[in-house]
C-alpha cells in the first residue's frame, strides 16, 4: 500500500488554500490542504508497524509549534506549481529529516521546501497569469501545529488519515 506524512493546517488556513485549490489545483478532490512531510512510499503492514512506531516517538519528542505564510512563490521552471510559502522553521526541518532516516525509506526526491499547494499542472499561460495576480496578494497567515498525520492512498486515488500522532503525547 502507498504511504505518506502530512501536516494538515486548521481549518482557517485550509479555507484560504481551497479557495485557489478549487480553480487551479487538479488533486483539490483527492487530499486536503497539507505541507507534506514524507512523500508517498510502499510499505506492508509489517513495515507500517515499525514506522508508527517511530512516528509516535517523533511525535512524543516535538512540541506544538507555529507556522507563518506570508506570500506565494513557485517551483517553475522545473514545475508550475503555486504555493503558499511556509517560512522555514527549524521544527519543520526537524521533522523532515527525523522521516528520512533511519527505518524510514530513502524516497527524498527534492529538498525540503515547506509550502501548501494552491496551483498545480497549469499551463504556462494560465501559470503566468495566476502567478502574476497572486505574488501581488499579500498574505498573513499563521498556524500553531501540534500533529501529523499518517496517510494511505485508495485506489481511486485520494489520501486518507491511517493515524493521528499528536505532538508531546506519551505513546506506548
Amino acid at each position: 500500500m502507498k504511504y505518506g506524512v502530512a501536516i494538515f493546517p486548521s481549518k482557517p488556513i485550509q479555507d484560504e488554500a481551497n479557495s485557489y485549490r478549487k480553480r487551479y489545483d487538479p488533486h483539490y478532490e483527492l487530499i486536503p490542504p497539507h505541507i507534506t512531510l514524507k512523500e508517498a512510499f510502499e510499505a506492508t503492514d509489517e513495515e507500517i508497524s515499525e514506522l508508527i512506531t517511530e512516528l509516535k516517538h517523533i511525535a512524543n519528542e516535538t512540541e506544538p509549534f507555529k507556522i507563518k505564510m506570508n506570500k506565494v512563490s513557485t517551483f517553475a521552471p522545473v514545475t508550475n506549481t503555486i504555493y503558499l510559502k511556509v517560512e522555514p522553521i527549524p521544527e519543520l526541518e526537524d521533522l523532515f529529516t527525523k522521516m528520512h532516516q533511519g527505518k524510514f525509506p530513502k524516497n527524498m526526491e527534492y529538498n525540503f521546501v515547506p509550502h501548501i499547494t494552491i496551483a498545480q499542472k497549469l499551463n504556462h499561460d494560465e501559470y503566468s497569469d495566476v502567478f502574476g495576480s497572486m505574488k501581488m496578494k499579500h498574505f498573513q497567515l499563521e498556524d500553531t501545529i501540534d500533529r501529523f498525520q499518517l496517510l494511505y492512498q485508495l485506489e481511486n486515488g485520494s489520501w486518507t488519515v491511517y493515524e493521528s500522532f499528536v505532538f508531546g503525547k506519551e505513546y506506548v
